[in-house]
């Protein structure tokens, strides 16, 4: 059973910024493209930022285009979200993710087979 595991959430003001990391318990996840999901209270979860297994290729939501960096250490089978620029809006849970196939860059949440327990992130305006 693949295991995924966010930390660096926290509580920053607005222009603050934060760093997200996500671990995966087995060594093969290099291999697989990774993303970041977010989820608000009441709201469906969306789609942040997701990088392909070499991160040649990296796609981001359109509200967080220019503040938001995903970067992958595929040596340390760890995937990073810098968030600069925090907005109020921004306030949610945070998820990481790995699809069960090689090759895709999914930007939806169908097309990802494992989920991680997610981190909180709170902007305080």
């Amino acid at each position: 059973q693949v295991q995924l595991a966010e930390s660096g959430g926290g509580l920053v003001q607005a222009g603050g910024s934060l760093r997200l990391s996500c671990v995966a318990s087995k060594g093969t996840f290099s291999i697989y493209a990774r993303g970041w999901f977010r989820q608000a209270p009441g709201k469906e979860r969306e789609f942040v930022a997701v990088i392909s297994w070499n991160g040649g290729s990296t796609y981001y939501a359109d509200s967080v285009k220019g503040r938001f960096t995903i970067s992958r250490d595929n040596a340390k089978n760890t995937v990073y979200l810098q968030m600069n620029s925090l907005k109020p809006e921004d306030t949610a849970v945070y998820y990481c993710a790995a699809p069960g196939t090689l090759v895709v860059v999914p930007t939806s949440a169908a097309g990802y087979d494992y989920w991680g327990q997610g981190t909180q992130v709170t902007v305080s305006s």
